[in-house]
């Protein structure tokens, strides 16, 4: 079968339906009990889909670029993302469209439906799995029906899914999903209910918010909650948030809506109905013999149950798993525009005042004692600003995610990657240092018998004014002292970096703003009265694209004021001006600022045995030079114009010989990391997620570099 009624489903039908239908189904026939009308689309459609597009061996290619244990957080992302675009642009076959349609039709006519997944591991006695793959809510007419269960098949691949293919079972020729069509109920209240507490086994909990569950699962309405004694129902303690908002239909689905004042003093259900509720989840608990957590809803006092699932944890593979932090990137649109206001306005002007503060403070003038108090506050100055890039930074570096999945919805473009044209020219900090130190070049070359000395590395009393601009640009731009740390190093490889950059002969391509008819595109792809979110969500991407890139230039200014006092430390010890003390905050801070040797960064003797390696295609454009292996911070200070830089993984302080490189080649893979962003702002080909890039490419090896295949040909 195709399609699936709730009275269709038998004992052997699980397979086709998924967990989630099969627990609906046994609900409906329980006596006394309201499930919302709802039809399931088996998962024999989904194997005839992606068998009939081709879409199956497209799904191998795209997952199979590397080995998964290789893949980091962003490469997981960027194939999900290349397979969810494969299934927006494959059309449905039509032998599926009729038989779908009539049901959708007959089950509902025009009104709204939710249109959720019911994958067969889904919501079994061994994990839940609960909110891996999509769901959609306030869903209206045949053809957005249709458009919304392809979007919950291509959730069957997606970032949160992959992450998990382990204890999923996740095989591209085995795998396929079952897509639940259940009657829109919109409730005044609605709600989640254990009927055993996750923490406590002698109690119940029952959380609620004002209007559809979307608000409480997506995380953007803070509920409710009740704690009650789970063998008697007696309710022992009702926490209140602050209720601000609610989600309420829209016509985007669900939309968060002010609450009215008159409703933001009540909670969204009396103390009879909690007792009502609970009653719910026992009974939910009884028929399937396990603790249940029970999703329900209430609409003109009638009590809906919308779905059960027993309660589980995930299996995790080590006891340090750091998958649910990852799944904690993924933000709404509001908590988005709540963390930019955050960042913009407070966290990085203190963190911009608090390293000029350092900077101008004299470490020479300090005591051994008052250094080492100072060397110990900076390292605590570092470990909070840390902290916040890992609680606020990365995560509204993430918002990018967001965008780019809303653009690919509406656009279906040919290239999973255009939305981030959209983004390009967006005041990044790094290719204002680019400008600076090409304004440097210029400068010191001005005078062709200072730039031949520079060249010799002579310098004479009557240079001071060059040396003032090189100390100038050395203190604005104090990330790069973390590249080489001793001063007189670091002023002969800026020369060095100078003279190189005045000789190179720039990209002509550069940061150039998004194209006006992407833009327009976009835009006209929403309801006019729609446009304004639109606008509001493509300057919160261009605000989010930014960040990924100045972040880490913010951050690098900080940790070099604790390098600046470490170097003062260190300099003391080698002349004996040291003490005890000292020493010992010197070698405490010289390990918390050494970072882990990157994976695959070492030398290698290894042979190469193929031309060609895959990588992810994070660049588009094509192009032949020289490799220069970069394992090291002081190797970038030697580059030439027209190298291909190859290296484990670019981050910010690193992006000043990016305009002198023909391409970009990183171990590292990801669509939006630093240097593909960089990449893309010069127009440069760029090859990410490479396996053994910097041991299977050697300083000199000649390397063809194909951005739009995502290929790096040897030899």
């Amino acid at each position: 079968m195709l399609v699936f009624g709730l009275n269709d489903v038998s004992q052997d039908s699980r397979p086709d339906v998924g967990g989630k239908f099969a627990a609906l189904a046994l609900l409906a026939r329980v006596r006394g009990s309201r499930i919302p009308p709802a039809i399931c689309v088996g998962a024999e459609a989904y194997r005839r889909f992606v068998g009939a597009t081709g879409l199956r061996d497209r799904i191998e290619l795209e997952l199979n670029r590397k080995a998964f244990e290789d893949m980091r957080w962003e490469e997981v992302w960027d194939a999900a993302l290349r397979v969810r675009n494969l299934f927006l642009r494959a059309e449905i076959t039509p032998e599926l469209v009729p038989p779908i349609q009539e049901a959708v039709r007959k089950a509902f006519g025009d009104g709204p439906v939710a249109v959720r997944s019911s994958a067969p591991w889904e919501d079994s006695s061994a994990a839940s799995f609960a909110g891996l793959h999509e769901s959609y809510v306030n869903v209206a007419g045949p053809d957005a029906i249709l458009e919304h269960i392809r979007l919950v098949w291509a959730s069957l691949w997606s970032d949160r899914a992959l992450l998990y293919r382990r204890e999923l079972g996740l095989d591209v020729r085995a795998s396929a999903m079952a897509v639940i069509v259940q009657n829109m109920v919109a409730g005044n209240s609605s709600g989640v209910a254990f009927s055993q507490s996750p923490t406590e086994p002698k109690e119940s909990v029952i959380e609620a918010v004002h209007g559809l569950n979307q608000g409480l699962v997506d995380g953007a309405v803070e509920p409710d909650r009740w704690l009650l004694n789970r063998r008697t129902g007696e309710i022992l303690s009702h926490s209140a948030p602050a209720r601000d908002h609610a989600m309420r239909p829209g016509a985007q689905g669900a939309e968060l809506a002010p609450l009215p004042p008159s409703l933001r003093r009540r909670p969204p259900i009396s103390a009879v109905c909690v007792k009502r509720v609970f009653s719910l989840a026992v009974g939910a608990e009884d028929l399937f013999v396990a603790p249940q957590d029970v999703e329900w809803t209430l609409a003109n006092r009638t009590l809906y149950t919308l779905q059960s699932r027993p309660i589980t944890t995930l299996q995790t593979d080590t006891g340090d798993d750091q998958r649910p932090w990852y799944l904690s990137l993924t933000r709404t649109f509001e908590n988005l525009r709540e963390l930019r206001t955050r960042i913009e306005s407070s966290l990085i002007p203190e963190m911009q005042r608090q390293a000029a503060e350092l900077a101008a403070q004299d470490l020479a003038a300090l005591s051994n004692r008052q250094l080492t108090e100072e060397l110990a506050r900076r390292r605590a100055i570092v470990e909070h600003w840390q902290e916040i890039y890992r609680s606020d930074f990365i995560p509204f570096a993430h918002g990018v995610r967001l965008f780019g999945q809303v653009y690919n919805d509406r656009i279906h473009p040919e290239d999973p990657y255009e939305f981030v044209r959209l983004l390009r020219g967006t005041n990044l900090e790094s290719v204002a240092r680019n400008r600076a130190l090409q304004d440097l070049a210029a400068d010191l070359t001005a005078d062709p018998d200072l730039a031949d000395r520079l060249r010799r590395g002579v310098i004479r009393a009557e240079d001071k004014p060059v040396l003032r601009k090189l100390e100038h640009f050395d203190e604005v731009h104090a990330d790069i002292a973390c590249l080489i740390p001793d001063p007189s190093r670091r002023r002969a490889a800026l020369i060095q970096l100078a003279l190189a950059t005045a000789r190179a002969e720039m990209p002509r391509k550069r940061s150039e703003v998004a194209p006006a008819e992407l833009t327009r595109s976009f835009l006209a792809a929403f309801s006019r009265d729609r446009r304004g979110f639109a606008k509001q969500l493509l300057e919160l991407a261009r605000a989010s694209f930014r960040l990924r890139d100045n972040d880490n230039v913010y951050l690098g200014r900080i940790e070099a004021q604790e390098l600046a006092a470490r170097t003062e430390a260190e300099r003391r010890l080698r002349s004996r001006h040291g003490s005890d003390g000292l020493r010992e905050t010197v070698v405490a801070a010289r390990k918390a600022m050494t970072p882990p040797a990157p994976t695959g960064s070492a030398a290698s003797t290894l042979k190469v045995s193929a031309r060609q390696i895959v990588g992810q295609p994070a660049g588009p454009g094509f192009a032949r030079g020289i490799a220069r292996v970069v394992r090291h911070p002081a190797d970038l200070f030697g580059f030439q114009q027209g190298e291909v830089l190859v290296c484990d993984a670019i981050d910010p302080k690193m992006t000043f010989v990016v305009p002198l490189a023909a391409a970009v080649v990183e171990r590292r893979g990801g669509m939006l990391i630093h240097g593909a962003i960089i990449a893309r702002e010069y127009g440069l080909p760029c090859v990410t997620g490479v396996p053994s890039a910097t041991t299977r490419i050697h300083t000199g090896d000649t390397v063809a570099v194909d951005g739009y295949l995502g290929i790096v040909t040897l030899g």
